[in-house]
């Protein structure tokens, strides 16, 4: 949590004005007792009605005077706290952006939701309340004891005593409740997890008649999240009951103490008044610091949490290349293993493959076999766990990543549509692309009728995940934004599985007329869709078992001969 406080650098005058005005307009408070006791003593004891009304006036400046401390010392804490987090938010998505997919996969979505939203939150006002009590709470305790004792040392041995006593149990209670929040936080996980699963495959679980199942699972995670809550609830809530009974006890002691020493003359009714008004300032003070404790106990929890993620340092170094020789192989892969657990089994061993430029090439394998990890590495989503990829006749560890992945167009597995108009979609790939290529690119990918028959054409509105279209209609929307960035190395993964044959034959039909200088990868499981390509490579348990034409493959690899006589027959055709 400490190393979140660089992000108050921006707002270091609002941060330290803020305490301060709080702190100026306790002093004005602690001064008011005084008054109150100099009217009762001697305005009220001596009829001096004159003099009333004077000490009065002096209350009702002292009042507007504290008042607009207070405002202005509000606005600088909200304005601080606001900002703040905002700096946060901003660079913590910019690290999440940063991370290679092995560690956002090891993350897992819900928790970085978690961290940016109710984590966030919980800063946000932790700082807030910290500004405006951390230093007025304490200073109107100490304070208020310090004007006891001016006002009468023998009594004020009241304060001196009940206050330590305080301090005991507010810090007991929150070294027990900071471990507990943190166990909070990571039940809520689990919740938003199990929310967000079931949100997202809804028709699974329905057409599997689950609803139940995952209602029962939600439910236990839920009571977990309940009961710790209650548990860390119970523990925080002792804090108000256990200040007031034992500042009321002090209350008790000082009257009955005060009342005996007034009728022997030794102390002023106005001095037993003014030293009940310090006992109630505390009393007032010591709830909301309590109060604050609990919440910044919970902030505490949840800056740490935050910062553990930006201590996930990116596992991508970033190259400095940013040039290359597009008439070099596009790609070339030496002995390259990979592992998605980094020291687990394997997903590719040993490949090597090399692709001319220019070159339209196939993937094709059983499912598992490695296919989608291929070119996953191509961009560098992830790292290599052992050999070297080339692209261009670079190292890729030596390219830049913008650079990098500014010449690849991707279309992958699943159709990801973004909730905007079918042009900003199409921008994402490249920005400055003009409607006219937009509208080539849409008919590249056989969906440019799709886009003429919704209201608004480019404007039409797709909603969030492109609910309003078909998967047939997201798939060649996506396969248009990849070809709107006229990349020199596109990939294809396995994005025209719901299209049907004569589809997917116009849209192969159309990308073979793309220029020579673009590089098309085509993962499939669909013979058909890889039979005229240039190189066909075979996958089988992440090792690489043939590469070939169809017509050579069909006879000298029985993998590749199967797939082809399970989906066009016995011939094989």
């Amino acid at each position: 949590m400490i190393k979140l406080l660089k992000y108050l650098k921006k707002y270091i005058f609002q941060a330290i004005s803020a305490p301060a005005l709080k702190v100026l307009e306790v002093c004005f408070e602690l001064i008011v007792p005084l008054v109150v006791a100099s009217i009762i003593d001697v305005g009220i004891k001596n009829s001096d009605t004159s003099y009333i009304l004077k000490m009065c006036g002096i209350l009702a400046v002292l009042a507007v005077v504290g008042l607009g401390c207070t405002l202005i010392a509000q606005l600088f804490a909200a304005k601080t706290a606001v900002g703040f987090c905002a700096d946060i938010r901003a660079s913590l998505f910019k690290h999440i952006s940063s991370l290679s997919y092995s560690s956002l996969d090891n993350l897992g979505a819900s928790t970085l939701i978690t961290r940016l939203t109710s984590d966030l939150n919980q800063v946000q006002t932790g700082v807030n309340l910290t500004l405006r009590l951390l230093l007025r709470s304490p200073f109107v305790v100490f304070g208020a004891m310090i004007m006891a004792f001016i006002v009468d040392s023998k009594a004020a041995m009241v304060f001196a005593v009940t206050i330590p006593v305080l301090a005991v149990i507010i810090f007991a209670v929150m070294l027990v409740s900071i471990p507990l929040y943190r166990s909070v936080q990571a039940a809520l996980d689990k919740v938003v997890l199990k929310t967000g699963e079931n949100l997202q495959g809804v028709r699974v679980i329905r057409a599997f008649c689950k609803e139940k199942d995952e209602i029962s699972e939600f439910e236990d995670k839920n009571r977990f999240l309940n009961a710790m809550q209650i548990r860390v609830g119970k523990i925080s809530a002792l804090l108000n009951p256990a200040t007031i009974i034992i500042i009321n006890v002090a209350i008790s002691v000082l009257i009955y103490k005060g009342a005996l020493r007034v009728n022997i003359g030794e102390l002023s009714a106005g001095a037993v008044v003014a030293l009940y008004n310090y006992m109630s300032q505390i009393l007032i003070e010591l709830i909301k610091l309590a109060n604050l404790i609990i919440n910044v106990t919970k902030s505490v929890a949840s800056g740490n949490r935050i910062q553990s993620v930006f201590e996930i340092e990116a596992e991508q170094n970033d190259g400095k290349i940013k040039n290359a020789d597009f008439s070099k192989p596009a790609v070339e892969f030496k002995n390259v293993s990979f592992s998605y657990n980094g020291d687990g089994e394997n997903a590719i061993e040993n490949v090597n493959l090399k692709i001319a430029s220019g070159e339209n090439i196939g993937i094709i394998g059983p499912t598992g076999s490695g296919k989608s990890t291929i070119v996953n590495l191509i961009p560098r989503f992830y790292n290599i766990t052992s050999g070297e990829i080339e692209i261009f006749g670079e190292n890729i560890e030596n390219l830049d990543l913008d650079f990098l992945r500014s010449f690849i167009g991707i279309v992958p597995q699943k159709a990801v549509l973004f909730k905007g108009s079918i042009r900003e979609n199409m921008k994402i790939s490249a920005p400055e692309a003009t409607d006219e290529d937009i509208w080539q690119a849409l008919k590249m990918a056989q969906a440019n009728e799709i886009v003429k028959g919704k209201e608004g054409e480019l404007d039409f509105i797709i909603e969030q995940e492109g609910r309003n279209l078909s998967g047939g209609q997201k798939q060649r929307l996506c396969i248009a934004r990849a070809l709107v960035r006229k990349p020199k190395i596109l990939i294809l993964d396995d994005s025209s599985s719901a299209l049907d044959f004569a589809t997917d034959a116009a849209l192969r039909k159309a990308l073979s007329s793309i220029s020579k200088e673009t590089t098309v990868i085509t993962i499939s499981q669909r013979a058909s869709a890889i039979k005229n390509c240039d190189n066909i490579y075979v996958l089988d348990e992440g090792v690489l078992v043939a590469c070939g034409k169809d017509d050579e493959l069909k006879n000298t690899c029985e993998l590749y001969s199967q797939i082809r006589k399970t989906q066009f027959g016995k011939e094989g055709v």
